[in-house]
């Protein structure tokens, strides 16, 4: 067994360098797939917004051609869709994307009271269209904060943090319900 008193202590300090040295690299690995992970799981639900926008114009059209004094209601959808599509920044996209779903969330509230709206084969296809795409869109959310969790959590704890901290890692905005209203079951009626 080697005595240690014969260890150089300068092996010693370079030991100790090349493990820190292991730790860091690692750490800083490790922050950046978590950040690029969170990143793709933005972009993914992102891709799901996309092809709700698409949606919307047709479906405004729809209810347009027999709900004529919605105007309101069908304005505010338009422009929702008009600044989530123009939001820039993750924030921004995620309040706008927010006050679309409460805008869309009137929209479809106001549809019950057309009963030949609801009986045009057109609009049920759209509405079944949305209905999907929503769900979709619920996954990839799920998704993106469940990374995004991941990543927030590895910059918080230590020692992970000080290497956050020195690169400049920064935290990712969660992509959460704001509208309370959201939060309540729908109330269904026949």
């Amino acid at each position: 067994m080697p005595n240690l008193s014969s260890v150089s202590p300068l092996l010693i300090v370079i030991g100790i360098i090349a493990l820190l040295a292991v730790w860091v690299v690692s750490t800083y690995n490790n922050l950046i797939k978590l950040r690029n992970r969170s990143d793709e799981a933005f972009s993914a639900m992102d891709v799901h917004l996309m092809k709700r926008y698409d949606l919307i114009p047709n479906l405004v059209e729809t209810v347009k051609g027999y709900a004529k004094h919605e105007k309101e209601t069908l304005e505010n959808v338009v422009a929702a869709r008009a600044n989530a599509m123009n939001a820039q920044g993750m924030e921004d996209k995620l309040a706008a994307e927010g006050d679309l779903s409460r805008a869309l969330g009137r929209l479809m509230a106001i549809t019950e009271a057309y009963p030949d709206l609801k009986a045009n084969e057109n609009f049920l296809d759209l509405q079944q269209s949305l209905k999907n795409m929503e769900a979709e869109i619920a996954g990839a959310r799920r998704f993106y904060n469940a990374t995004v969790t991941q990543y927030n959590t590895k910059i918080d704890v230590v020692p992970s943090n000080i290497i956050a901290g020195i690169f400049g890692f920064v935290k990712k905005v969660l992509f959460e319900v704001t509208d309370e209203t959201q939060r309540e079951n729908v109330r269904v009626e026949f």
